[in-house]
């Protein structure tokens, strides 16, 4: 799947274009201490309509659930979605915890039909993996 662009404004007024303008925006996101996982709402136009933390978990995990995940999206009548999390330890790669999460959503998305476009992990260096780009 590839990420579409995004027409999202920053405080800046410049568009998020890619996910790693993403990764940048959200740079203090990814310092945390422990495992945090927010969700980007997106309308159709893939403007932000809201950025809201669904979990806070522990040093290497957070419990993520779809009824969390898909409940503001639902009431804001979100179009998509991308996902973000940190990984306070510095991977950037997913785990396997995170690929079975991000199948599930994908999947629970199809069926309420909100679409998961990207998932994005952010470490507190900087680095960011994107399972957009990776496909």
């Amino acid at each position: 799947m590839e990420l579409k662009v995004l027409q999202i404004r920053e405080g800046n007024g410049d568009a998020i274009t890619s996910p790693a303008s993403i990764a940048q925006s959200m740079s203090e996101e990814g310092k945390a201490d422990r495992e945090l996982f927010w969700v980007l709402h997106l309308n159709t136009a893939h403007k932000i309509i809201d950025k809201e933390l669904v979990a806070m978990g522990t040093l290497n995990q957070a419990n993520i659930h779809p009824r969390e995940v898909f409940r503001k999206a639902i009431l804001n009548s979100s179009y998509c979605m991308i996902t973000v999390h940190n990984h306070p330890g510095g991977v950037a790669e997913p785990s396997d915890n995170d690929i079975k999460t991000w199948t599930r959503l994908r999947q629970a998305g199809d069926i309420i039909g909100i679409e998961v476009i990207d998932n994005i992990i952010l470490t507190p260096g900087g680095e960011y993996y994107s399972q957009a780009d990776r496909k």
